[in-house]
């Protein structure tokens, strides 16, 4: 699965790691709520992973 970009509206809610353009770990990662946008990226031609889903209790 490609990168999402910044800008893009999250899908699912959890943490998303910054990854560089072709798909290496920064070690960095963003909190994002589903249907907000992914923040803007450190440098250019990075891009964000969803890495750990938020598990929701019903």
């Amino acid at each position: 699965m490609a990168p999402m970009k910044s800008g893009e509206i999250a899908k699912k809610s959890g943490q998303y790691e910054i990854v560089g353009p072709k798909g290496g770990k920064t070690g960095e990662e963003r909190t994002v709520t589903r249907g907000e946008p992914l923040p803007p990226t450190p440098r250019p031609g990075q891009g964000f992973k969803l890495t750990d889903p938020t598990k929701h209790k019903r």
